[in-house]
This record gives structure tokens, sequence and C-alpha cells, in this order.
């Protein structure tokens, strides 16, 4: 158990903790090559609909192969994803590269892979804690990753620190040995993949935590993206954005660690409402007092307590609910709804940027949104389904 979550922590750190860096490189890059932040929105857009496209495939493969081999291509794909963004000189080249490539990576290199490998190795009773530590470790890769990319713009250039982070990328390759599961064999009673689909979508709980998964993709998205330049427009440093992504990132490793942690002890579902609502109520706050660094970094800090606390309990839940056979799969479909959010979070903060001349529309939205999430997880019911005992010779 100590090698996968240690492995599966160093994987999440690296994968997570390059792309919540992004944002850093929109304002360079659409300066560099006079495109409008729709444009550099969009791309991202498409990545985080991409990874959420992929990643039930990427989690099926996982969950059928193991994640080792997921893992490796994931790699692969990261890296190069990474080079051809520097090298895109249209848009239609940067959506293809920092879009489809990047997203289709990180399907393959972030939660519902190394979920599934926690799942099938850790106790159940110890299952929400280890969730909560592999979602932590993303969170220090925020922490410790967005300083050394605007380190490496600065002192590099935007081009030169891509190519960096595409070498960086590989090191995922090594860590997931780590993560190889031995063969698996037959066992009897075993759901065909096609079943577990049919359960889980005609399962309510399950509709209702896709709902919530959106809102958490809406609003972290938007807020990692677009933050560095609502602040620029306001006057503040480049030095405040980086600093306040840091503690989103390190604040982050304190929230995701607790939730796992409370995910033993409480209903998840009341967690995870209490993360929606507090959201909306922090982004009200921060909209209605003064803004200056101050209060970007309470904003911020508040902000990482509850960023990616959604993860352990979610995912939790629906191996609770499901049990582990199909549970990257499975996570995946949830992410999907993630990543939906997180398009339409990237893309229209681009979007009415571009129409309005400001972000405010979009942050009502996200208050809007986390209301909205708070009561969707209120019907969840986390007990394991009951499913009729498959007939003799059922088996898969």
């Amino acid at each position: 158990m100590t090698q996968v979550l240690l492995c599966g922590a160093a994987v999440v750190t690296l994968s997570m903790g390059i792309r919540h860096g992004f944002g850093l490189w929109l304002q360079p890059i659409t300066m560099d090559r006079g495109w409008t932040r729709e444009t550099f929105a969009f791309a991202l857009a498409v990545q985080n609909i991409a990874w959420g496209i992929a990643g039930p495939f990427a989690g099926a493969l996982a969950d059928r192969f193991g994640a080792f081999k997921v893992l490796i291509v994931g790699s692969l794909l990261y890296s190069l994803g990474l080079v051809t963004m520097a090298l895109s000189t249209t848009g239609l080249a940067f959506a293809g590269s920092a879009g489809l490539l990047l997203g289709m990576a990180q399907s393959g290199t972030t939660y519902a892979v190394v979920y599934g490998v926690i799942g099938r190795n850790v106790a159940p009773e110890k299952r929400s804690w280890a969730m909560g530590v592999a979602a932590a470790a993303g969170s220090f890769g925020q922490f410790l990753m967005v300083p050394v990319e605007n380190w490496l713009i600065g002192g590099f250039g935007w081009q030169s620190a891509l190519f960096v982070l595409g070498c960086l990328a590989l090191a995922i390759v090594p860590l997931a040995f780590g993560l190889k599961e031995p063969p698996r064999t037959a066992v009897t009673a075993q759901q065909s993949l096609g079943a577990a689909l049919r359960e889980a979508f005609g399962y309510p709980s399950f509709r209702w935590l896709m709902a919530g998964y959106f809102v958490c993709g809406f609003q972290v998205v938007f807020i990692g993206v677009h933050m560095p330049s609502y602040l620029k427009d306001h006057g503040l440093t480049p030095n405040v954005a980086t600093t306040a992504l840091a503690l989103i990132g390190l604040f982050n490793v304190f929230g995701t660690y607790g939730a796992g942690v409370l995910g033993q002890r409480l209903p998840k579902k009341y967690i995870l409402s209490t993360i929606y609502l507090l959201r909306s109520i922090a982004i009200v706050v921060f909209l209605a007092v003064p803004l200056t660094p101050a209060s970007v970094y309470v904003f911020s800090a508040v902000m990482g307590l509850l960023w990616l606390s959604t993860v352990p309990p979610t995912n939790a839940v629906i191996a609770q609910i499901f049990g582990v056979q199909y549970l990257s799969m499975l996570g995946g479909f949830v992410f999907l709804s993630h990543q939906v959010g997180s398009f339409l979070g990237v893309w229209l903060g681009g979007k009415l940027y571009d129409a309005t001349g400001n972000y405010d529309t979009v942050w009502w939205i996200a208050v809007a949104l986390g209301v909205f999430a708070a009561i969707a997880n209120l019907p969840v019911k986390e007990r394991a389904i009951q499913r009729a005992p498959l007939p003799a010779g059922a088996a898969a």
C-alpha cells in the first residue's frame, strides 16, 4: 500500500502541478502571438473537454489492463503536448496541442486512473483517507510547480519553459512502475462493463454526483486560468497572482487531506454540500471587499481549503456504492461532467471578458452554481447498491 500511495501521489503531483500553472501563460502567449484571450481560453476549454471525454476510456483501459500502460502513454502524450504547445503559431494548432493532446494526456495521468489502483489496493476502511492523500499530493504539486513555472517563464521565456516542462512530464514513466498491478485472475460474480454503466447511469445518486462535479469544474478552472489576468486588470502585479495560485495549492493540501479524513467519519454528501456552499460564500465576500493583495491572499487560502477537497469524497462515494471493479471508468464518467463544467468555465471567462471587458458575469454564475451543487448533493445515497445475484455461469 505504501508504494502505491507514494508513486500515485508523485504522479498526481507532476500531472496536476504542471496543469495548474497554465493560467500564467495566458498573457505572454496572447501578447506574443497577437491572439485574443478567447483564443487561449478556447484551447484550454478544449483541453478540459478532451480530458473529460477521454477519461472514461482511459479509466476502462486501466480497469481492464492495469494503470501502468495507461500512465506510460499518458506521460508521452503529456510531453508531446507541451512541446507542440510551445511551437504552435496558429489558434487551431494551439487548440490541438494545448487542447486536444494535453487533455488526452491528463486523462491517463491524473485522478481517475490513480484512484482505481488505490481503490483496488487499499482496504475499504482506509480508502477515503488514501484518496485524500493522493489529492493532497496534487495540491502540493500546485504549490510547488506554480512558482517554478513562473520562474521559468521569467528566466527563460514562455517557450523554453514549456520545453522544460515537457521533459519533466516524462518523469511519470518511471513512477508508473510503482503502480504496476499483478495480472488479474478470473473471479466469480463479476459485472460486465455494459451492466456496470447501465447500473450507474440508472442510479439517481450517480447523476447527482455528476451534477455537483460539473459545478466543481466550472469554478476551479475559471478561477485557476483567469484569476491572474483578473488581478492584473485591476492593477495588481503578476507576483500577487503567482502567490495567490501557490496559496491555493498550499491550503488545498490541507483541504483535500482533511476531506479524506472526514470522509471516514461523516456522511460524504454533507461534506460535499458544505464545500460547494462555502465556495459561493467566499466568492461573494471576495467580490464585495476592496481588492488588495491581502484580500487576494485570504480568498486564495479559503478557496485552497475548498479547491480539490471534493475529489476524495466524490470518488469514495462511487467506490462505496458500486465497488472497485470499474472504479476508474465510473470515476472517469463523473469527471467528464467536471470537465464539461471546466470547458464552460474557462471558455465563458474569455468569451464574456471579450464581450463586456470584465469577468463580473462569470463570477456570479460561479456563485449561483455553487448554491445549486450544495443542494444537488443532499439526495445522494451512500450505501452499497443492492444487486440481484448473477445466474450460475454468468461471470465475466
